[in-house]
């Protein structure tokens, strides 16, 4: 019976290699998802070491994408991001997610057959949280419309939804180099002007870093709100800050130290400010006259021109629900497949919504701050498509 005791000997070897070589630990737990790698940081302090150094070099963005309906009384995006956490290698430090409104609030048409869906938005929002880490910033939205690349690859085709189940989530893990924080402001009711100390305060004044503000406004049907929007993005409106983002329906997430949940009946802007001097950002927008491929392949080329770097990069389309299928003419998922013809490895995310914010605009590395014409760019509008471009720096 020697050979049981020569097994239980090598055996033993190889756990004292696992537990005492840090090179081979760290290849080890190189190939754990973040869930699993958090768990084998508790087994001792080798382990744990070995972890924090393998979580550190695990900047990429990941993302969560659900296209397919969930049963009645959770969203997909629910049901996607519960079994996909299982599996990512990020740890989320910031989330936006973004899913439809009909479905993730509830309101389907009832037909004699299909009972309506009887979900609430707000337990939609906590269930999502939930699944994320308690540190984690959250930004949810919802809208009409999704626009969101299939999980697996940046190449994979990207899809324009404009009606039924669909949503995703964007992982930001921490980035060296790169801050993104979310900010809330809602519109006081007593005060008719806006204190801009509070843009300070948001981190969207006298940040030299400031390179792109995601800007997302809601109950945009309410009086006042657009003189509410202008007086939020005039400030904003340098040459050196990518401003890009729409009107949603609504917002279900905000989780972050300071921002407070406000009256469900103001109006406000919602939103994500990226600042490092490694971000390289580029915008376009696409106005009514394009209409047809073509048109929409030029205004590719027009931001495929800024030459941002495709690695480390997400795309993001904000369009008008009035746009898609519709404008062109029950061409489906036209804008969509014009970006992947000329970014073929960048993943593209977005929505249908109220309203577009935007304009033609480029931010790189080596982009002359504050140029100084006194026009402004206009900012706000109707019935367009806004693309941008985010590069997060490159990743070891």
């Amino acid at each position: 019976g020697r050979g049981g005791g020569g097994a239980m000997e090598s055996a033993a070897k190889g756990s004292y290699v696992l537990a005492n070589l840090a090179e081979v630990v760290e290849r080890v737990l190189g190939f754990l998802p973040t869930k699993a790698l958090l768990r084998a940081a508790c087994v001792c302090r080798l382990w744990r070491e070995c972890a924090r150094r393998t979580l550190r070099t695990r900047q990429r963005i990941a993302w969560v994408s659900a296209l397919e309906p969930g049963p009645a009384e959770n969203h997909a995006l629910v049901r996607a991001l519960a079994r996909e956490l299982e599996k990512v290698h990020v740890l989320p430090q910031t989330v936006l997610y973004i899913a439809d409104a009909e479905t993730f609030s509830g309101h389907e048409d009832c037909h004699e057959q299909k009972k309506a869906r009887k979900r609430n938005s707000k337990e939609t929002a906590l269930a999502l949280e939930k699944l994320l880490p308690k540190r984690c910033q959250v930004l949810g939205l919802v809208t009409p419309g999704i626009v969101v690349t299939p999980m697996g690859s940046s190449s994979n085709q990207p899809q324009e939804i404009e009606e039924g189940e669909a949503g995703f989530a964007l992982l930001f893990p921490k980035i060296d180099g790169v801050k993104i924080h979310t900010f809330h402001f809602s519109k006081d009711v007593k005060n008719r002007v806006f204190d801009e100390s509070k843009f300070a305060e948001a981190g969207l004044k006298n940040n030299p870093d400031l390179r792109v503000v995601l800007l997302f406004g809601y109950n945009s049907w309410k009086t006042g709100a657009t003189r509410f929007l202008h007086q939020i993005v005039n400030p904003l409106n340098e040459k050196s800050i990518i401003l890009a983002g729409g009107q949603v329906e609504s917002f279900t997430s905000l989780t972050s130290e300071n921002n407070h949940a406000q009256p469900g009946d103001a109006c406000g802007v919602v939103g994500l400010a990226f600042s490092g001097p490694q971000i390289q950002s580029a915008t376009v927008l696409l106005d009514q006259d394009v209409a047809d491929e073509r048109t929409a392949e030029a205004a590719m080329q027009r931001l495929k021109a800024a030459n941002i770097p495709e690695h480390n990069t997400i795309g993001f389309m904000f369009a008008c629900v009035g746009r898609g299928y519709r404008h062109y003419k029950t061409k489906r998922n036209m804008e969509a497949d014009a970006f992947r013809k000329f970014f073929p490895n960048v993943p593209l995310f977005g929505f249908f919504g109220h309203g577009e914010i935007g304009c033609d605009r480029i931010v790189t590395g080596n982009f002359v701050l504050r140029e100084c014409n006194d026009i402004k760019d206009d900012l706000l509008h109707g019935y367009t498509t806004v693309m941008t471009l985010i590069h997060l720096g490159s990743t070891k």
